[in-house]
């Protein structure tokens, strides 16, 4: 029982609460900044019942790991590894956001607001949702620095499912309001989210 609070339970654990911390913090004050405090909810927390159950079962399957293997957790190489895919992510995913600005949201827009235009430089350039490859590279990388290997199967499975069912759904709607322009982009920008076309 003693595994539980050593060092390196400390210190992985540390890193996965301030990278929750700070990832849904900066989200949400992102939010107020661009859209201002009438138009933002708690949802830009953006905490699920869904999200919730998965960082509980990743915290389970931790201490059941730390407890019974701990030498799982001592491949430093492999922790630090998911560190570097947080930090990643989470610059690809805020750089998304503030280089979006307005058109920014964090629900799908179904009608096209009279100043939604279509961002397709800086980041925009290199993926079509940066933001979604953001999150996708954060909470993967998560559970790496975790060292949990259910958990990042898992995460890799349910994030990636939820993308592919997402993006095809927003696209739609970009296309109603971009029409050639967003098909034109869609043929020379990938997704962002592997194997999401």
């Amino acid at each position: 029982m003693t595994e539980i609070f050593s060092y390196t339970a400390y210190r992985q654990l540390s890193q996965m609460f301030l990278a929750i911390i700070f990832f849904h913090g900066s989200e949400y004050i992102l939010a107020l900044a661009t859209h201002g405090s009438s138009n933002v909810t708690l949802k830009s927390l953006l905490i699920s019942t869904n999200y919730l159950f998965a960082m509980i079962f990743s915290l389970v399957e931790y201490f059941i790991e730390i407890a019974f293997f701990p030498g799982l957790k001592e491949l430093w190489w492999v922790s630090n590894l998911g560190l570097g895919m947080v930090i990643i992510g989470e610059i690809i995913r805020k750089t998304a956001i503030i280089t979006a600005g307005q058109a920014f949201t964090h629900l799908i827009r179904i009608s096209r607001a009279e100043d939604h235009k279509l961002i397709t430089h800086g980041i925009y350039g290199f993926v079509r949702h940066p933001g979604y490859c953001g999150f996708f590279i954060w909470s993967v990388g998560t559970q790496i620095m975790l060292c949990n290997p259910v958990s990042t199967i898992a995460f890799v499975v349910v994030v990636w499912r939820f993308f592919a069912q997402r993006i095809p759904y927003e696209e739609h709607f970009l296309r109603q309001f971009f029409g050639l322009q967003y098909v034109e982009y869609g043929r020379r920008v990938p997704s962002g989210v592997p194997f999401v076309s």
